[in-house]
Formats: structure tokens, C-alpha cells, sequence
């Protein structure tokens, strides 16, 4: 099983990668280092890697992580989303699954707009 860390200010999270074409290239471009942007209860940055939509939807699960080809940024789902109708995180659009945090992701909650993040192989 491929994982890899994402190292908060506050917690690390445990991130079990999938089997896409997407996940494989995010792994092969670790580690990243950049700075949060907070929208609702998903943290998403840019990263290096440039993919079409693989496997594309828009509503997610808490815990879900995934990429978004219209800003090749990596995106971690905690909670709703300021798109969302209820509970269930809503991507603004369409993004491809890539894996999920291992553990409880609402420790996110305590990572600000503009902390600094690093995304690394385990």
C-alpha cells in the first residue's frame, strides 16, 4: 500500500493513496512543500503534477483526498465545503479521488489559510 504524510504546523495525517494514474504521479512528485488555502473544510494547494480528470465527481467523503486538474492543487476533504446542501464535503469541481487520510481528519480544522504544509513519502 502506497501512503504518504502530510505534515501539519499542529498533526501529521496519514494518507493512503489509490490505485489511479493521478495518485502514482503525486507520489512520484513527493515531497511538495506549500501553503494551505482554507474553503470551508478543504485544504488545497498547487503541486507540480498536471493529470486530466480520472474517475471525476464532485461530492466527497470526510477524510477523502484528491486532486483538481483545473488548479492542479491536491485537496483535503474534512467537512462541508462552501457548495455543500448538508454534512457531505462538495468539491467546486469535478476532482479526481487519489486516496484517504488514515486517521480522523478533523484535526485539519486547526490548519489556517496560509500554514505551511508538506507532503512527503512514509
Amino acid at each position: 500500500m502506497t501512503r504518504m504524510r502530510l505534515k501539519t504546523p499542529k498533526q501529521d495525517f496519514i494518507i493512503e493513496l489509490n490505485d489511479t494514474e493521478t495518485a502514482d504521479s503525486i507520489w512520484h512528485a513527493l515531497p511538495i512543500e506549500a501553503y494551505a488555502n482554507c474553503w470551508g473544510d478543504e485544504i488545497y494547494f498547487e503541486i507540480p503534477v498536471k493529470m486530466p480528470l480520472e474517475r471525476g465527481k464532485k461530492v466527497m467523503e470526510v477524510g477523502e483526498v484528491a486532486f483538481w486538474p483545473d488548479g492542479s492543487a491536491l485537496c483535503f476533504f474534512f467537512g462541508p465545503t462552501p457548495v455543500s446542501d448538508g454534512d457531505k464535503p462538495v468539491a467546486y469541481s469535478d476532482v479526481t479521488p487519489v486516496g484517504r487520510i488514515v486517521e480522523d481528519a478533523i484535526g485539519l480544522k486547526k490548519v489556517g489559510d496560509r500554514s505551511r504544509l508538506t507532503v512527503e513519502r512514509v
